[in-house]
C-alpha cells in the first residue's frame, strides 16, 4: 500500500482515495438497499420497521420497545453499510465493479443472514428473499458508485 504524502494529490488509486469511494458507496447503498424489502413489505401488508428493529436487537438484544430498537439500528446500520462499501472498494477490480458488487452483495447476504444473523432470534424470523435482494441491492448500489467515481 503506497502512502500518500501531505499535498499529494488523493485519486482513486490511493489509500484515502479508496476510503473516499468507500465512504460515498456506502451511504449511497444505506439509503437505498432497503428498497426490495420495502416494497415486499407494501405489497404485502407488512411491517416496514420489521428489519430495522431486527438490527437494533444486534445493538440490544434484550429490548422489546419499538423505539430504542429502532434508535439502536442506525450505528448497527450504518457500521455494517460503511464497513462492507469500504471492503468492497478496497478489494473491487477496476472496470469490474458492478458484477463485483452484486456478487460481494450475495456473500454478505450469506454471511449477514446465514452465519451472524442466526445468532439473534429477529434477524432469523426475517423473510430470507426480500433481504437477500437487499444485500444484492446493496452490493449492486456500491459498485454502480465505485465504477462512476472511477470513471
Amino acid at each position: 500500500m503506497r502512502i500518500v504524502r501531505p499535498g499529494e494529490p488523493v485519486g482513486v488509486n490511493t489509500p484515502r482515495g479508496t476510503l473516499r469511494d468507500g465512504i460515498a458507496a456506502g451511504g449511497w447503498a444505506a439509503v437505498l438497499a432497503g428498497a426490495p424489502s420495502t416494497a415486499v413489505a407494501l405489497l404485502r401488508g407488512g411491517d416496514l420497521l420489521e428489519a430495522s428493529e431486527a438490527a437494533g436487537s444486534i445493538l440490544l438484544p434484550g429490548e422489546t420497545r419499538r423505539g430504542r430498537l429502532l434508535l439502536a439500528a442506525i450505528p448497527v446500520h450504518l457500521a455494517l453499510s460503511f464497513g462492507w462499501a469500504w471492503g468492497i472498494a478496497f478489494v473491487a477490480p477496476r472496470g469490474r465493479e458492478l458484477p463485483f458488487g452484486a456478487a460481494a452483495g450475495l456473500a454478505i447476504a450469506g454471511l449477514d443472514l446465514g452465519v451472524i444473523g442466526r445468532r439473534f432470534p429477529r434477524i432469523r424470523t426475517l423473510r430470507p428473499v426480500p433481504q437477500v435482494a437487499d444485500h444484492l441491492a446493496f452490493g449492486l448500489v456500491v459498485g454502480w458508485v465505485l465504477k462512476r467515481r472511477r470513471a
